[in-house]
Order: C-alpha cells, then structure tokens, then sequence
C-alpha cells in the first residue's frame, strides 16, 4: 500500500449514519421475526420457511439483482429501496394488530425484505468508491466504521429491543424497523448524486449479469476474495448448526453461558474491524488477509478441543477477530480494484457465492454431528478453514494486490471529494485534513 497522505472526502458521516439505523432496525427485525413465527405456529418446517426466505433472493437473483445495481442510479437504488421496505413492513404490523398476521405473510415478507437487502447492499458497496474515491487506506477507514457500527447496531443492540419490543405489542418491533428504514431512506436521498459508470453498448440483462461473474472467475485476486467467504460460510453455518448443542453438552453452559460466548464472539469481531487498517498497513493486505483466515482456523480448531467454556470463549473471541477484519480488508480491497461499471455485478456474484455455501454449511454440521459425535463439526470445520487459507493464500499475495491497484490507479478518482459535497462530515476529516494511507 501507498504510504503517502491522503485527503479523506467529505460526506460519508450520512451514510454511516443511514446504515447504522438501518442495521438496528435489521437487528429488531431478525430477533422479532423468529419469535413472531413461533407464536403462530411449532412446525419446524414452518418456521424454517420464514429464515430461509430471507435467503432466498440472492439464491434466485443475486447476478441479475448486481447488474441491474450497475444499471441504475445508485444513490436512488439505496433510497427507493429502504423507503419500500418501510412501507413493506406496514402491512405485517397492521396484520400483527389485527391478529391476522400468518406464516405465509411472514415468509412473503421475509422473502421481499431480502430482496431490498440485496439491492440495497449491492448498491451501498458499489456507492462507497464513487463517495470517497478509491484510494484503500480511505476504504478501509470507512469499512471499519460501517463493519463496527454494523456489528454493535445489529449484534448487540437490535436483538434485545426486538425482544423487548415484542414483549410490548407484536406490531412494535415491525413499526420500529420500518421507521429505521424510513429515516435511512430520508438519509441517503440527501447524499451526493455520484456520476453514473459510463454506458456500455446495449446489453441484455443475462449478458451483463454473465460478464460480471466471469470477470469474478477470470481474476485470480477477486477469486480468492470471493472463495474465502464462501468456503468460510459452509465452515462456520457447520459450527453455528451444533454451537448451542456442543456448549450445552460439552461444556456445560445454560442459556445464559451461550449468550455470553456469542457476545464474546461479537465482541472479537468488533476489535478485528477497529485493528484491519492497522494490520494492512503493517502487513500488506494480502498477507493480513493470509493471517486472519488462518486465525479463523485455528481458532475454530481450539473451539474443537476446548475443555471448558472459558477456552471456548477465547476461541471465539479470536475467531471475532479474524472476521471482523478480513470483512474489513476484502472490500476495501475489492472496492479498489474493479471497474465502477462492474461493481454491482462483481459484488454481488461475491455475496451469491458465500449465500449459496451457507445450506450446505448447515447440513454438513447437523449430519456430522447425527452420524459421528457432536466436535466432529468443529474439527471439520477448522480443517476447512486452513485448506481454504492455503489454497487462496497464493491467489491474494501483496504482490498480486500491489499489481491490481497499479493497473487500476488510473481509474481512481482524484484525491479529494470526487461528488463535490460541500457538507462537512462530523467525524471524518474534513477535506484537507490528512489520514496516513494504510494497506480486503
């Protein structure tokens, strides 16, 4: 990475904010939703339909969903979406308050607030270089806060208030997500218009949809950013199938002690998004990215052998760690390097694969689990995770990173606020003021 100094453009403290809402109102939502479900009905089947609705969009439409992010206005995409998602949710909560609400709603709902989350998503990581520019170091210091705040807001925050809330009135909880997209919306309408990719020749939409997942295959690099956190997602959806079984027999913690260890993992997870910038920049983000899936492994395989609840919080805790700053490192990184025209498609092509691994994550770890014994998930999980470290450790070296942001500096935007937003952002250095350039 450039050491030099760097100006970090103004108008991101909006978008860290609209995010930091919305992630809230997605914590309510995801700790609300399951509980909703489960006093309608005790079929297991049932209530596996309404998680794995939620999934299901990116499943079904995750290429086609970033080609058209890599049609349309992203700023607009960012908020039209949110907006419909508050409205969305007004129907569940009418249905909630007039004791009419189903599990078939409740599944169409989930379904239709994935399919906002993928377009918004895409649409917020594709934003995030034509806001800032695309330097890394600047990257990387936006990731983290929007990682941090996002893991706090969603993690720690939003799941009890769901409860609570729910605890008050079943409608509450889906009134209070739908007023955080409501404000993320209002939010993000105020952010700087970014200048649109240059139009490519006409297209259909397959087409485009093809060329952004064969630009994803053809890179070395981004196939090895994208191949972590989908091999991770079938190693830790195998350990996250048995954890709470694994803590109660093995370990001997109750409901309480679970909470504990999740929380430690969450906290992990926030001082590896805090520590990324440094580790890259001390590192070079290929071997930091080498350094934090290889934690990721051992770290599990400690969990494995953990004797007691206190080394298995410690495995967690490092395990947090890793991944906090590997979803830190990875898109800066990946944010750096592709063409804005592809950003959308190549983004989401990522997010497809990591999505499609996680089932198989799942089914692996409860069949391990029912045929051999209950750390078998755990052992195979970590052996996973250090083949995976292994293979991609020579698919992202610092030399391969350093040749992909040489050849992709031309197409930076200059230093400076590259969508003019004479708005001062609270947090971020204003314009002039310098961050030292750090090393996904």
């Amino acid at each position: 990475m450039s050491t030099e100094a760097t100006t970090v453009p103004t108008g991101f403290g909006r978008l860290w904010t609209a995010q930091t809402v919305s992630s809230l109102g997605d914590g309510v939502s995801h700790a609300a939703l399951p509980l909703l479900a489960l006093t309608l009905t005790r079929d297991p089947m049932a209530l596996a339909a309404v998680s794995a609705a939620g999934t299901l969009p990116w499943l079904l439409f995750g290429v086609l969903g970033g080609a058209l992010v890599d049609r349309w206005d992203r700023r607009r995409t960012m908020w039209v979406t949110d907006a419909a998602r508050a409205v969305l949710l007004a129907v569940p909560a009418a249905a909630a308050a007039l004791d009419v609400l189903s599990i078939p709603l409740l599944a169409a709902v989930a379904f239709l607030l994935g399919l906002g989350g993928l377009f918004f998503d895409t649409a917020a990581t594709a934003y995030l270089p034509d806001l800032l520019g695309r330097d890394p170091a600047v990257l990387e210091r936006a990731n983290s806060r929007l990682r941090g705040t996002q893991t706090a807001a969603s993690g720690f925050a939003g799941p009890p208030a769901g409860s609570a809330l729910l605890a008050l009135g079943r409608a509450l909880p889906l009134l209070a997500d739908a007023v955080s997209f409501a404000l993320s919306a209002v939010l993000v309408r105020s952010l700087p218009a970014a200048p649109r990719p240059v139009p490519q020749a006409r297209e259909s939409l397959l087409r485009q949809a093809r060329a952004g997942a064969s630009y994803v295959f053809r890179d070395r690099l981004l196939l090895g950013l994208a191949l972590r956190p989908a091999v991770g997602n079938v190693a830790f959806l195998a350990v996250e199938t048995v954890l709470a079984l694994f803590a109660h027999d093995r370990l001997g913690t109750g409901t309480l002690g679970f909470g504990l260890l999740l929380t430690v993992e969450s906290t992990g997870g926030l001082l590896g998004a805090g520590i990324a910038s440094s580790l890259g920049r001390r590192l070079g983000t290929g071997t930091a990215l080498t350094c934090t899936a290889a934690l990721e492994g051992l770290a599990i395989l400690g969990l494995a052998a953990a004797p007691n609840a206190y080394v298995a919080g410690l495995a967690l805790a490092a395990c947090g760690v890793g991944m906090g700053a590997t979803m830190v490192l990875s898109p800066s990184l990946r944010q750096a390097i592709v063409p804005a025209e592809l950003m959308g498609r190549v983004t989401s092509t990522s997010r497809m694969l990591a999505m499609c691994a996680a089932p198989l994550g799942a089914v692996l770890g409860g069949w391990l689990a029912a045929t051999h014994d209950v750390r078998t998930p755990l052992y195979t999980a970590a052996g996973l995770l250090l083949a995976m470290t292994a293979v991609t450790s020579t698919m992202t070296t610092n030399r391969r990173v350093e040749a992909a942001l040489r050849a992709a500096a031309p197409a930076a935007a200059p230093a400076g606020d590259p969508v003019g937003d004479p708005a001062g952002d609270p947090d971020l250095p204003e314009s002039g003021e310098l961050v030292q350039a750090g090393a996904r």
